[in-house]
């Protein structure tokens, strides 16, 4: 994982030289570092691979790999002196690996170019899955590839459209290439320089929101990219095996689909009522910009993205609860957007309308179904424990960045931020805010809510669970 780490590190270097910036020997000796510490590594290691992993074994890779790949990847903002606080550059690194969006950097466009690439390198990795890369490239990994895959990928169920997994983890990179070359394709037809549609490209497809501006999408002023974003948000947001089969000509499966019907009408309901309450309020005073607006940042928050085109935080209370109400649903599981999907608000919904019907029928047998199958006891009560945890955890995380120094505010918007790996915020670190001055311990702690979110909480949190390591 290094390896492939440094060969991606090594195209970013490119970047920098080709712009002729100062930030290139940095990058180069951080590409190097990387290279040579995976061949270590490699060498030191075992070809002995006639033992499975299981699944204490994958948990704690997955959870590693991510780490130790944020810790490498950290080495050009540190070495060439862009960041020079290692808590920063780590806090930005897994910001950019978890997709999550969030900043420490106080003036982006001044950032070279090399690492600007390598920062939407790093959110476009981290989209589709570090895990999910490395099952493409790596077929040494055979059948014990299933467990890692299950570690890493989002969502109460894992449909594969394919026997073996590799096959899978290679469709859906080759899927996802497909679809960020097209969307590159039509942002350079915008106002977007080449440099800055590639980069936009990376950090659309994976949800993650990272911009070559300070003032995001708002810098370009331009309609055109607000519908090209928009729609791309949406894909993002898409489970991908469904968009592999609408590629292959079977759109049926995407339009029966009971989470993507959810999640378009969502989209379409809540952009609605923003949009037409932002005319009547006369914030807006044209019917098409209000609607283009509001139908960009609905799709940029449910996505968790984060690209803003206007400060939302003005238009107040109402509609800041309501893109907050986004930030907790989010899109579709087996999307690159994170937060807590709704397929478990749909199977919730639907379990508790099953128990209002037990109250006047209790011998009835009342099965949560999902697209017409029988969702098991297993994966309700397992959905049930991921939603009291989540909240349970993000209660824990509102005291505790509260009493590390953030306001209120802050601490509800940086803990929500985080753990749906989503960017943004409130107060001041909202709309083209930063977590610069983030106290040191709190940024730390982020950076473990991002890496929890990002592996959907029990990868994670079972590592810290003795239970977990008995015999």
């Amino acid at each position: 994982m290094l390896i492939i780490e440094s060969l991606f590190m090594m195209l970013a270097t490119v970047v920098s030289f080709y712009f002729r910036e100062a930030a290139g020997d940095a990058m180069l000796i951080s590409s190097t570092i990387t290279f040579l510490s995976g061949v270590l590594i490699r060498l030191i290691g075992t070809d002995d691979y006639e033992k499975p992993i299981g699944k204490r074994e994958s948990f704690l890779a997955v959870s590693l790999i991510w780490v130790i790949l944020s810790a490498f990847g950290m080495l050009p903002f540190y070495l060439s002196g862009a960041i020079p606080d290692i808590s920063n550059a780590y806090f930005e690194t897994m910001s950019g690996f978890t997709t999550t969006g969030a900043t420490i950097l106080t003036d982006v466009d001044s950032m070279s170019k090399g690492l600007l690439f390598w920062r939407s390198i790093t959110q476009w990795i981290g989209g589709i899955g570090i895990i999910v890369f490395a099952l493409a490239v790596l077929p040494m990994l055979g059948g014990n590839a299933s467990v890692l895959y299950d570690a890493e990928a989002t969502g109460i169920t894992h449909e594969r459209f394919r026997p073996r997994i590799t096959q899978v983890a290679k469709r859906l990179w080759i899927m996802y290439i497909v679809v960020t070359a097209i969307l590159f394709i039509l942002l350079c037809l915008g106002p977007m320089n080449t440099f800055d549609s590639a980069c936009h490209a990376l950090t659309t497809m994976s949800t993650g929101g990272y911009s070559t501006k300070q003032a995001s999408i708002a810098y370009w002023n331009s309609p055109y990219l607000e519908y090209v974003l928009t729609l791309f948000m949406f894909i993002g947001g898409v489970n991908f095996s469904l968009i592999f089969f609408l590629l292959k000509g079977v759109p049926s499966r995407l339009i029966k689909d009971e989470e993507f019907r959810w999640y378009a009408i969502i989209c379409i309901l809540f952009a609605t009522v923003i949009a037409t309450s932002l005319l009547i309020s006369g914030e807006f005073s044209n019917i098409e910009s209000s609607f283009r607006t509001s139908f960009f940042h609905v799709v940029s928050v449910i996505t968790t993205t984060g690209f803003t085109s206007v400060n939302f935080l003005e238009w107040g209370a109402f509609y800041i609860f309501m893109l907050s109400v986004l930030m907790l649903f989010c899109a579709c599981a087996g999307s690159t957007s994170g937060g807590m999907k709704i397929v478990r608000i749909i199977v919730l919904f639907k379990n508790t309308i099953n128990e209002f019907k037990r109250q006047v029928h209790p011998n009835a047998i009342l099965p949560v179904r999902l697209n017409g199958q029988v969702v098991s006891i297993e994966v309700v009560t397992k959905v049930l424990a991921f939603m009291f945890l989540y909240l349970g955890i993000l209660v824990i995380s509102f005291l505790l960045l509260s009493l590390i120094g953030l306001e209120f505010e802050e601490s509800i918007g940086a803990a929500i931020s985080c753990m749906g790996n989503i960017g943004g915020g409130l107060g001041d670190i909202g709309y083209n805010g930063h977590f610069n001055e983030v106290p040191v311990a709190a940024k730390w702690y982020l950076c473990f809510l991002m890496l929890t979110g990002r592996l959907e909480l029990f990868t994670v949190l079972s590592l810290f669970m003795p239970a977990f390591w008995k015999r």
